[in-house]
């Protein structure tokens, strides 16, 4: 069976929930990725920040991303899956709440990311469905 540990990008690094947006926005730049879990200051996982979040729900808004954290964009729990749990199960969660990203946890430990594309590239025979049952509107 492979499993979320197979397929995630390992070592994925965290935006600290009191970080300001634009260093969040200067990390995403240099890792040249979309999105980063945020970490509250006790290293557990608070959240999902991606960069529309700085742009349409801090920018757009007037706010001030020098002055905004990433902890206040964190919204309700974040959807995770297990180092162990099999891509079937990763899929399923991906189409049930509509996230292209899941950070991968290891008991409380983020110990990767696994992006849509990488399970789509493991399982080619259900990428379109996959794309089209994450993209589609609740």
């Amino acid at each position: 069976m492979t499993t979320a540990r197979d397929l995630m990008t390992p070592g994925a690094e965290c935006v600290g929930e009191n970080e300001t947006l634009v260093l969040a926005a200067r990390k995403m730049r240099d890792l040249d990725v979309g999105a980063l879990p945020i970490c509250g200051e006790d290293n557990r996982l608070k959240g999902m920040l991606t960069d529309r979040d700085i742009v349409v729900k801090c920018i757009a808004d007037g706010g001030d991303p020098t002055k905004a954290t990433a902890g206040s964009f964190g919204q309700g729990k974040p959807v995770t899956i297990g180092a162990d749990d099999s891509i079937e199960e990763a899929l399923q969660t991906m189409e049930a709440h509509q996230v292209r990203r899941l950070p991968v946890i290891d008991g409380h430990d983020l110990v990767g990311m696994l992006a849509q594309a990488d399970v789509v590239q493991a399982m080619p025979g259900r990428a379109g469905g996959t794309v089209s049952d994450i993209s589609e509107p609740s």
